[in-house]
């Protein structure tokens, strides 16, 4: 793996969603914590099981996780986002939940021995690191015998129609920043997302994707759930003039076109290690 190329992406995640911390829990940005409970449901965890949740922002997965695994369980949630870990916390202190740790750490750093985990996941975390494969390696390693790693991304289309009106706007202002592609274009469809996993000898057949739209109420709810999201890096960047147009301009498409629903397609993979 490129290091240089794994620091510069490390440094932009922590920058990116220790601004969108903000707006990250926010009702409108539900989805985040209903795919985190979907993805901890498909792994079928049970009470005394040990759990490694990576990019686990504010605990979407790894509350629910906890919550599993019971007070003979333990979950260990990891994020580079120490406001996004912050909130995790607040909300497993409200609930009570004494069995989960949190830390704020690369994934690729934590320093635990092999096979030490019922359970790794890793839900919207992957395609932050240059190289998957390496990182899949990683986490597999991690597995222990007849244990589960879960790696759910995005599917095709995401947030369309407001992703395009999005980057329409930025790029009226600033075509240096515009986006071609996402980082996890190549892992939207099961066939890709089963290739990522093979490259890094992991091999599984338990590929879903599951089509689903996101409501919006307003136009301003695609803000909020732009601010408290990837695009808050982009926005960061932009200069007081250029951050109103791409506002303006973006509301304004969404209105015209009365946008109702975003797409909020996902994949979700399951590899269960052999036991013997």
């Amino acid at each position: 793996m490129n290091t240089t190329e794994h620091q510069v992406a490390k440094t932009k995640a922590a920058m990116t969603y220790n601004a969108a911390a903000d707006h990250f829990d926010h009702p409108v940005s539900s989805f985040w914590h209903c795919f985190g409970r979907r993805t901890v449901e498909r792994i079928g965890l049970k009470e005394g099981e040990s759990v490694l949740d990576v990019c686990s922002g504010s605990g979407g997965s790894a509350l629910p996780a906890a919550e599993q695994v019971g007070t003979t369980g333990k979950v260990i949630a990891v994020d580079l986002a120490d406001q996004l870990i912050a909130l995790a916390e607040a909300k497993a202190t409200a609930k009570q939940l004494e069995n989960i740790e949190f830390r704020v750490a690369d994934m690729l750093e934590l320093g635990y021995p092999d096979e030490q985990f019922d359970a790794v996941v890793c839900v919207f975390g992957i395609f932050f690191v240059p190289d998957m494969p390496a990182a899949v390696r990683e986490l597999w390693r991690m597995v222990k015998p007849g244990g589960r790693l879960a790696i759910t991304t995005w599917g095709p289309d995401l947030f369309e129609p407001a992703n395009s009106a999005f980057w329409d706007a930025v790029g009226n202002v600033r075509p240096d920043l515009q986006r071609s592609f996402n980082p996890w274009d190549r892992i939207s469809d099961p066939a890709g997302l089963q290739q990522m996993l093979a490259e890094a000898g992991v091999y599984t057949d338990d590929i879903t994707s599951e089509a689903g739209t996101h409501p919006l109420q307003t136009s301003e709810d695609w803000w909020k759930i732009a601010m408290g999201s990837g695009y808050r890096g982009t926005l960061e960047q932009l200069d007081a003039e250029a951050f109103n147009h791409v506002y303006a301009t973006n509301l304004k498409r969404l209105k015209n076109d009365r946008v109702q629903s975003i797409t909020t397609n996902v994949l979700y993979g399951v590899a269960q290690k052999s036991s013997l």
